[in-house]
């Protein structure tokens, strides 16, 4: 049994706890979730035990009421499970919801302490951090996320810092647990939160789930560097409708996931190819369903000039959601392994930007194989 605690109960959250339960009942294939049936840990073995957010209309009502609003089908298995209030610290600001969180009531020392009791309760082992999208600073070393937390500066730390912060010590009280990072805050690649992890019994997936465009422009970078055509520019942009590309609209959020965007250009070129790869714009007409666009201009044999022009339309959350089907079982299985700190054999697969902050993007394909050795599976193409 993996017991899951949420963090975020939006679009994302929502379709995974939907998606899950059905795959749990027989009522859907398993397909958008990587290792499917091959883990020992089975999907029907996930049970979500807690659910977390600062949205006021969210907060106290039930799960299954709050999952419906995104999936009409939202299965009667997820009744029970009450909303708790969270930490926000202004992530809501310029988003048309109202924001209710611990942070209002108390310092951030006493916020930790009362969503550690919680998570005693609930006797929570992974983490899965989906959170607006944020403008965050990242700490790098322990003693100032400490100080930090200690001194109650509210200004300076995020939500994400805050939730990581207090898994690492909730994993320390009660012997391990998992955080899921996927969202572009700096948590396996701020060395701050990998030394707290590595001291406090706790495993760090991240940072930002790969979905969508990210993956797909780094397999066909990948491609062409494999075969030594040089890369002249590259134009790739994203425009969806939900409320996580509404949040992006946000100057400062964007840059957050701007960085974990383009970070896959030098890493797999070897070299920092002229680019344009944002999260560019909301539409609230294309929903959850984003349309991605990709250009890519290079030079092949005899100086000839080819182009790659590739476009799309991707539901945004099942992308994610099917992925941290896999990343709770193998946070489960990272701490029965004791792979406290970060893991980068699973991040290069399933993040964009792969923790921890000295290693880098490596083709798919490869991360493929390397995370499968890691969880004990047999190469498929090696």
């Amino acid at each position: 049994m993996v017991r899951v605690v949420i963090l975020g109960q939006g679009y994302v959250a929502s379709i995974f706890a939907s998606g899950l339960e059905k795959i749990k009942a027989g009522k859907l294939e398993p397909y958008g979730v990587p290792l499917a049936d091959e883990l020992p840990i089975k999907i029907k073995d996930i049970e979500i035990v807690g659910s977390y957010d600062v949205d006021r209309a969210k907060v106290g009502k039930d799960l299954h009421e709050v999952v419906k609003a995104y999936d009409p089908e939202a299965p009667e298995s997820l009744k029970g499970i009450t909303v708790r209030k969270g930490v926000h610290l202004g992530s809501l600001r310029n988003l048309p919801l109202e924001a209710t969180g611990l942070d209002d009531e108390m310092t951030l020392s006493e916020a930790v302490e009362h969503l550690v009791n919680e998570w005693k309760e609930l006797k929570a082992e992974v983490f899965v951090n989906v959170c607006t999208t944020e403008a965050f600073v990242p700490f790098e070393k322990k003693e100032e996320l400490e100080k930090a937390i200690a001194e109650n500066r509210k200004d300076r730390l995020t939500a994400t810092q805050v939730y990581a912060y207090a898994v690492a010590k909730y994993a320390k009280e009660v012997g391990g647990a998992a955080f899921v990072n996927a969202i572009p805050t700096l948590i396996a690649n701020d060395p701050a939160f990998v030394e707290l992890a590595k001291e406090s019994n706790l495993v760090i997936f991240g940072d930002d789930g790969a979905t969508g465009a990210t993956p797909l422009t780094a397999d066909v970078l990948a491609h062409l560097a494999q075969r030594n055509r040089y890369v002249l520019d590259i134009a790739q942009f994203n425009i969806g409708g939900n409320q996580d590309f509404l949040a992006l609209t946000d100057k400062e959020r964007n840059k957050s996931k701007e960085f974990t965007k383009s970070s896959i250009v030098k890493d797999l070129l070897g070299y920092d190819a002229p680019h344009y790869i944002k999260p560019t714009g909301f539409l609230e007409p294309l929903g959850d369903k984003k349309f991605i666009a990709m250009h890519i201009e290079y030079v092949s044999f005899n100086g000839a000039h080819d182009e790659l022009v590739i476009t799309g339309r991707i539901n945004d959350s099942p992308a994610l959601a099917g992925l941290l089907v896999d990343l709770v079982r193998l946070g489960k299985i990272a701490v029965e392994k004791k792979a406290f700190g970060t893991v980068y054999e699973v991040n290069a697969f399933y993040m964009k930007n792969p923790g921890p902050k000295e290693m880098h993007n490596i083709p798919r394909i490869i991360a493929h194989e390397k995370m499968r050795i890691w969880a004990g599976l047999q190469p498929k193409w090696l």
